[in-house]
């Protein structure tokens, strides 16, 4: 039987895009199972009672992907 987890998104730093179902892809700060917030992007539900695949960031790793998302040619 799988593990039970709980979330909470505690802040809506940015919305990427919305599908024609509603759901959209978010960079948010999540706090898994009570721990403190980290950054995460993935899909979630207009009501955010679902969500799809996605990663999570510590501060660490996001600062990495700023500074290089500042300097990359895209």
């Amino acid at each position: 039987m799988p593990k039970e987890f709980k979330f909470k998104v505690t802040k809506n730093l940015c919305t990427l895009s919305e599908g024609s179902k509603g759901w959209k892809k978010e960079l948010n700060l999540v706090s898994w199972n009570d721990r403190e917030p980290k950054y995460d992007l993935r899909d979630w539900s207009p009501d955010h009672s679902n969500m799809g695949k996605g990663i999570t960031l510590s501060e660490e790793d996001i600062k990495k992907l700023k500074a290089f998302l500042a300097t990359a040619e895209l």
